[in-house]
């Protein structure tokens, strides 16, 4: 198992305001300098990082940039996270003309990883047909990220039509996509992040480790979550790809990063499962 961690505390969950007024660009983007969180993720021991959409798409005209940036503090970029409302007709080309240049950049970058949440409420109600959409969709997300050589998977969310374990449930029947469990964002919906981990580990390319606990979210071994009992979970079935610890918002971005490096290291011995790459694309 390879360690990485996501660069979205340094800024916190936000998005891009031309998104109000023009689908085509609606990214998620953390405020913060995505370069001093990739200089605090190398410095706290993790072996690559996540992206919100928004933040690679701001190297678009500056490649070398982030190239060099990765290479200076021996990063990967382990994947990209975007996301999309998908069960509108007339806005998904749009949406999947955002999510076709955020693939192809984190392709160029060698990222591995396309992760995407999503699946709108409707201010009326979710409406039965929009399961089928959203696994329409998220099945045609599968095709474009085999375009790119990156491996699909879908990110359940508070605040879609998939946050609790039965919609869960549903729309892994209604796709073949792979499940990015977040272990925080399940259990906060009300299911059972090991027992989830237990069920589908056989579609689980990649894993949001998030701690939970008093409605927060919270550094690893703050919490409620059994990570032991997961790890154990991905060991025994061979997972062998990346966990990336994910905290949406914390004081000291820094601290909560090395926080969470401790517990994995001196909790859950996974440190010597780490693969620290000796350089780009490794």
């Amino acid at each position: 198992m390879k360690l990485g961690y996501q660069t979205n505390t340094w800024g916190g969950v936000v998005g891009h305001p031309a998104g109000v007024t023009s689908v085509k660009d609606l990214y998620y983007l953390a405020y913060g300098s995505t370069e001093q969180a990739v200089r605090d993720i190398s410095k706290a021991g993790y072996a690559g990082i996540e992206l919100f959409d928004g933040n690679l798409m701001q190297y678009e005209d500056r490649p070398q940039i982030f190239e060099n940036l990765l290479t200076e503090h021996n990063q990967k970029l382990v994947g990209v996270y975007t996301g999309a409302n998908f069960i509108y007709r007339d806005i998904l080309e749009d949406e999947f003309h955002k999510i076709e240049k955020v693939a192809k950049l984190a392709s160029a970058f060698q990222a591995e990883h396309l992760v995407v949440g999503g699946g709108a409420v409707r201010a009326s109600g979710i409406l039965d047909s929009d399961y089928k959409a959203l696994a329409e969709s998220l099945n045609r997300v599968a095709e474009l990220a085999a375009k790119y050589n990156l491996r699909p998977s879908y990110h359940p969310h508070l605040g879609t039509i998939v946050e609790k374990p039965e919609q869960l449930d549903r729309i892994m029947e209604l796709t073949s996509i792979g499940l990015c469990p977040d272990t925080a964002h399940i259990e906060a919906g009300g299911g059972d992040p090991l027992a989830t981990i237990k069920k589908y580990v056989n579609r689980i390319p990649y894993v949001h480790f998030k701690d939970y606990g008093s409605g927060s979210f919270l550094p690893l071994g703050e919490g409620n979550q059994n990570f032991r009992a997961m790890a154990a979970v991905l060991r025994d079935n061979h997972y062998s790809g990346w966990i990336t610890v994910e905290l949406d918002s914390y004081e000291d971005p820094l601290n909560g990063a090395v926080i969470s490096r401790n517990y994995l290291r001196e909790q859950l011995n996974l440190n010597e499962y780490q693969t620290i790459p000796t350089g780009r694309g490794e």
